[in-house]
């Protein structure tokens, strides 16, 4: 049991690298980045959606008469 307990606190006590704690952190910042992205260009795709969708209706009822 002592020899596990060193083992633990011998693992707390590194430092090597980033932690777990880091990693969330920089998850995060990404997860945001890819939201704001994807928003972004979603409103955008929506515009241009809209915009051909007009044209198209536009040029049906022209080509009816």
């Amino acid at each position: 049991m002592r020899q596990l307990t060193k083992k633990f606190v011998s693992f707390i006590k590194q430092e090597d690298g980033p932690t777990a704690v880091e990693y969330a952190v920089m998850l995060a910042l990404i997860i945001v980045v890819c939201i704001a992205a994807v928003t972004f260009i979603g409103k955008q795709a929506k515009t241009a959606f809209i915009k051909a969708g007009s044209a198209i209706q536009a040029g049906n009822t022209d080509a009816g008469t």
